[in-house]
């Protein structure tokens, strides 16, 4: 019998955990990861944080006073059932049915969560089997790449049609599925493109999600902020989909209150029924106080004009400014606060986000992190910061970096 060998720590993680890396032992790029880019606070600008108005405050006086309110009365200190807040559940079904089209039951349709993500993972986890494939649009948010393969299961990229806005490409979609494909997984508007589905494509998604048996997991943590009048349709509300769609939604983009910590899942009977009894055991309960603020939230959102024409004006800044630089493409975003830049004919994204730091004193994100299809492409965040003006000074340095950038 051969002599016992002790595995090393790293050894003992699961093989789905095998390939993540948390930044203590070597260089992680993304934003979300570690604390190598929040430890830059300070000492430059952190545009590649998608956190509205960070690091500024930005908490309505309606929210404000509920959160002072939840302290005061003691009340802050116990739980919330873990499905959360009937209340909460409530106001959200008003804003299902005005601005989603779904007329939903949120006694049994709606459940809370700590932010999205986490509504995200879990979103995913009670359809995933080891080996099953989710189709994955590229570029996406890179959760929506990790996520499956933390569950034993295995990401597809699917291209998005870049000449076309980065619209679906549904010929590309025939060619990823296979007999083992479980989900799609969608982030509309996309992030990083801001892409806003168009109905045309969603349908078209719709049909084919419902030819080929499949379960739609859609996160839209960015509906709030829609512009030009460009059409929002939820894939929930398409015929047939009802019964096949997860929606994942927050409130810390378009309302800015990304600190509260607070999203939700809408999604039919059957699936609700599985979520509402594993929550306690996944999800726990969501912070009593941030729910009682974004029920005040939700009960008046007239901030969220404000916050619509700052990042309106941004987006403008941001193709004006940037746009303008030899070399470099940048489309006016159809959505949320952050902007799709393609750097390819200045060089390689990774060393262009690098030498930004140190010669704009401005950290972005990487487009490589978003899938194959990023390669070149920088997603710079310019909703962060309060004060429209230091925006468009941090912008205007990243554009004069780039014009003294060479390979």
């Amino acid at each position: 019998m051969p002599p016992y060998k002790p595995m090393s720590a790293r050894d003992k993680i699961a093989r789905s955990f095998q390939g993540v890396e948390g930044g203590l032992f070597s260089k992680v790029t993304k934003a979300d990861v570690g604390d190598s880019f929040a430890s830059m606070a300070g000492k430059v600008v952190l545009m590649g944080w998608a956190d509205p108005f960070y690091p500024d405050p930005s908490v309505p006086e309606t929210v404000k006073k509920a959160l002072i309110e939840a302290a005061e009365s003691g009340f802050a200190s116990h739980y919330t059932m873990p499905i959360g807040s009937l209340e909460l559940r409530e106001e959200i079904a008003k804003k299902c049915s005005s601005y989603n089209k779904l007329e939903v039951d949120p006694r049994r349709n709606v459940i809370i969560t700590p932010g999205s993500d986490s509504g995200l993972f879990y979103a995913m986890t009670v359809f995933l089997n080891p080996g099953d494939e989710v189709l994955v649009p590229d570029p996406s948010y890179p959760s929506n790449f990790l996520n499956p393969k933390l569950m034993g299961a295995v990401p597809v990229p699917v291209p998005l049609d870049k000449e076309n806005g980065y619209q679906f490409d549904m010929a590309a979609f025939e060619q990823a599925v296979t007999p083992r494909t479980k989900m799609v997984l969608l982030t509309h508007p996309n992030n990083p493109t801001a892409t806003v589905f168009r109905r045309k494509g969603l349908e078209a998604l719709a049909e084919f999600v419902i030819r080929h048996d499949l379960i739609l997991v859609v996160d839209q943590a960015f509906e709030d902020m829609i512009f030009d009048g460009v059409e929002f349709v939820s894939p929930a509300s398409l015929p047939g989909m009802w019964e096949r769609t997860v929606t994942v939604c927050s409130i810390s983009k378009g309302m800015g209150l990304s600190g509260l910590r607070v999203g939700y899942i809408v999604a039919c009977d059957a699936f609700m029924d599985v979520y509402y009894g594993a929550a306690v055991n996944v999800l726990g309960a969501t912070n009593t106080a941030s729910q009682l603020a974004a029920i005040a939230a939700f009960r008046d959102s007239s901030f969220m004009e404000a916050y619509k024409s700052h990042y309106d004006r941004r987006r403008r800044d941001a193709c004006r400014i940037l746009g303008a630089v030899p070399g470099v493409k940048i489309e006016l975003p159809e959505s949320g606060f952050f902007c799709w830049v393609d750097v390819s004919e200045l060089g390689d994204s990774t060393e262009i986000m690098d030498y930004l730091v140190r010669e704009a004193g401005v950290a972005v994100n990487d487009g490589k992190n978003y899938g194959a299809q990023g390669d070149g492409c920088l997603r710079i965040i310019n909703g962060c910061l309060g004060s429209d003006e230091e925006s468009e000074q941090a912008l205007q340095r990243i554009a004069d970096a780039l014009r003294r950038y060479h390979r």
